[in-house]
């Protein structure tokens, strides 16, 4: 009889009543599949300990660490489907040393955060929220003091063009801005087929109505915008963060918000998440927040979902997946005597 395949989904999937918070992720994919079981995680964890993952051929994860001490010693799990593109709350070093798998979701991202981009870029450049406010408080008279700034000819530097990073060039095309980037990993060239202009980062600091973050978070790009680049920005530049919060030192930013040192800002991430109600940040007019769910539409985690499925399925038909981070684990004897062992059935 065949060994079935099974898939722990974390808990955080879940609204605290046990019922599916996100709509369709894809979940009749799995259903439909033969010999695959799933379950979601019997507990909400912050951090997977390795008696759980060690009962799991695969597990599709958002939010849990899935970390060294989840994986060394770890013997059955295969893959890691991280629903999202980010994966900083994995160790990937351990998952390859543990002939781990792990696997992201470009496809299922690129569009809603590109699109949350640009909704920040907008709401900002109306002054969206300033607006709002005054009509709350009855000032309507004062409109004539908030005037936003036109789109048409400025230009928009992006810290980071990839997949993202792409896909906001795309849909800002329209507005007929001047598009900019710093990616160390971009070659001339390639920007300048999608009309991108690569510039150092002190000069694009320097240069841009609205820079936009939407690189990974590494140890290269932690603190990146730091209070010495923050500076460099024109007072009348807008900051959007879609990615990472620990890309911008937060302190420093509060400070430059705080002193009108730039126009504004759009965070949908922060250092500490969730960010503390008494933060600072949160008492400032010249800022709007999300609480890192900007993007978060029926099209997100449909795509998001569906993406990491497929993975797992891949993985469970012994197929190696589409977007695998950790690819050198696919050279490991142990990995492929796995999949070897799935094709088999």
């Amino acid at each position: 009889m065949t060994t079935p395949f099974r898939i722990g989904l974390t808990r955080d999937f879940l609204k605290p009543d046990g019922s599916l918070g996100f709509g369709d992720i894809g979940l009749d994919l799995l259903d439909s599949a033969p010999h695959v079981t799933w379950q979601f995680l019997p507990q909400d964890l912050r951090e997977l300990p390795l008696e759980v993952a060690d009962q799991y051929d695969g597990l599709l994860v958002l939010a849990p660490k899935v970390s060294a001490t989840t994986l060394d010693g770890c013997q059955r799990l295969t893959v890691v489907a991280r629903f999202g593109v980010g994966y900083d709350n994995v160790d990937v070093a351990a998952c390859t040393r543990n002939n781990t798998l792990l696997t992201i979701t470009p496809d299922g991202v690129r569009r809603p955060v590109a699109v949350s981009a640009l909704a920040f870029l907008l709401a900002l450049s109306h002054r969206m929220f300033a607006k709002d406010q005054l009509t709350r408080s009855g000032r309507w008279n004062d409109r004539l003091d908030y005037m936003g700034m036109g789109t048409t000819g400025r230009t928009l530097g992006l810290i980071g063009l990839g997949n993202i990073g792409r896909e906001i060039v795309r849909m800002t095309g329209p507005l007929e801005m001047r598009h900019v980037a710093f990616d160390p990993f971009a070659t001339p060239e390639s920007a300048a087929t999608i009309g991108v202009e690569l510039l150092s980062l002190d000069e694009l600091l320097a240069t841009s109505d609205f820079v936009c973050v939407c690189c990974a978070l590494t140890p290269q790009t932690h603190h990146l915008l730091n209070a010495e680049r923050l500076a460099q920005m024109m007072p009348t530049s807008y900051l959007i963060n879609v990615a990472r919060g620990p890309i911008i030192d937060q302190s420093a930013l509060t400070q430059v918000l705080t002193e009108r040192r730039i126009a504004g800002a759009a965070l949908d991430v922060f250092e500490q998440e969730p960010i503390a109600h008494d933060d600072p940040l949160l008492k400032l007019d010249n800022v709007i927040v999300s609480p890192h769910a900007i993007c978060w539409t029926d099209e997100l985690f449909r795509g998001n979902g569906r993406a990491a499925c497929q993975s797992l399925l891949d993985v469970a038909a012994g197929r190696v997946p589409q977007h695998v981070v950790n690819r050198t684990v696919l050279d490991q004897p142990v990995l492929q005597a796995k999949l070897r062992r799935y094709a088999a059935g």
